[in-house]
């Protein structure tokens, strides 16, 4: 048997035993009780339009505004990291490499319960101020080092050819340098928001009033009433609707930056 047909041969049985273990499952699932427990239409009817209205607005919400905080941290710390100034650079690297070891809900407790105690009063503006923060600096560990990978990826005669003309290195980082590299990490800075929205799943451990839960949370709260998940499928659902809109975005303008380049 040659190396081809070995090739083939071994990816017909995997296809088999994909297409075996699908049929098994659909055969030996109690598909009455997974309706049941999974897909009541009429429990998820009862959601609508509360769901959309309020608690999938509060998840853009809570998403929008920690990514724009940690966009502009981002871009502070993108800039200390080049900085020709060594303590700029070594403040900033350890901020990126701490937030990006720390899991983001260990960063969520910590600016809900560690601000007061350090400085005597809450984070303000509830939990959107706690989402802004405590997501919005784990998000500018990752985008910093998006933002600093873009602008490395300009050809440095860019920077050159506008000093040349007078520029300030200051001025021509913000008039020609940057335009160049967000256009360049548009995709990643996306994908980076998919994720942000998400991760508002994490903000139930700080407490939340019926007024300003999320997708998840409310999910969570209406299957443990009704001891029913479908309120959580609903949920899933709904960020898919929101999601994959955004990751087909992504992939488009990676598609369109490959041909460019």
């Amino acid at each position: 048997m040659t190396p081809r047909q070995r090739q083939r041969a071994i990816r017909g049985s995997l296809y088999v035993l994909l297409i075996a273990a699908v049929a098994a499952a659909l055969l030996f699932a109690d598909w009455a009780s997974i309706q049941r427990n999974f897909f009541r239409w009429d429990i998820a009817v009862e959601m609508f339009p509360e769901v959309l209205t309020r608690f999938a607005v509060n998840t853009l919400i809570y998403t929008l505004v920690a990514f724009v905080l940690g966009l502009v941290l981002a871009l502070i710390l993108a800039l200390m990291r080049l900085s020709p100034v060594g303590p700029y650079r070594w403040v900033a690297t350890a901020y990126v490499e701490f937030f990006r070891s720390v899991p983001a809900l260990v960063t969520i407790l910590l600016v809900n319960f560690g601000i007061p105690l350090a400085f005597g009063r809450r984070v303000p503006g509830g939990l959107l101020g706690i989402a802004a923060v405590g997501l919005g600096i784990v998000a500018a560990a990752y985008m910093a080092e998006t933002i600093r990978a873009g602008i490395e990826a300009v050809p440095r005669g860019q920077m050159e050819a506008a000093r040349s003309l007078g520029m300030r290195p200051s001025q021509a980082m913000f008039s020609i340098i940057l335009p160049q590299a967000f256009r360049i990490i548009i995709p990643p800075l996306t994908n980076e928001f998919v994720l942000l929205i998400k991760d508002t799943s994490l903000l139930f451990v700080v407490g939340t009033t019926p007024l300003t839960r999320e997708l998840t949370k409310f999910g969570r709260d209406t299957m443990q009433t009704l001891g029913n998940a479908t309120p959580m499928v609903v949920a899933a659902f709904i960020y898919l609707v929101i999601t994959l809109p955004l990751t087909y975005l992504v992939r488009r303008l990676e598609k369109r930056g490959a041909r460019g380049r």
